[in-house]
């Protein structure tokens, strides 16, 4: 799977680093991407594209607990899984906000 497509890159621009400060747990996530075998997901809510391609991502990520923090989108291209798989994107949440995403998992904040 794909995990930026022209449609996510486009919305990466748009979300450039620093640009949802102080909203707390009601930034939108811009995309989710997510371990299918296992822990981890990780709700990008910021990016900026890097000098070498790369992308800078800032979100909320859970592997072993929830905190906001960075990862480049090379490391999560790079990650491998049982099975041969990899980190997917999800093309189905219809949640638009961090909140709104915890929310499913049961979290309430």
């Amino acid at each position: 799977m794909e995990l930026i497509t022209k449609k996510v890159e486009k919305d990466f621009m748009s979300h450039p680093l620093r640009s949802q400060d102080g909203r707390g747990f009601d930034v939108e996530v811009i995309v989710k991407y997510f371990n299918p075998c296992g822990a981890g997901t990780w709700l990008i809510t910021e990016a900026e594209e890097q000098k070498d391609g790369d992308w800078l991502l800032f979100g909320y990520a859970c592997i072993h607990e929830w905190e906001w923090g960075y990862v480049l989108l090379s490391e999560l291209r790079n990650l491998r899984l049982p099975f041969g798989m990899t980190i997917e994107r999800d093309l189905y949440s219809s949640a638009r906000t961090v909140r709104e995403h915890l929310k499913r998992f049961g979290i309430t904040v």
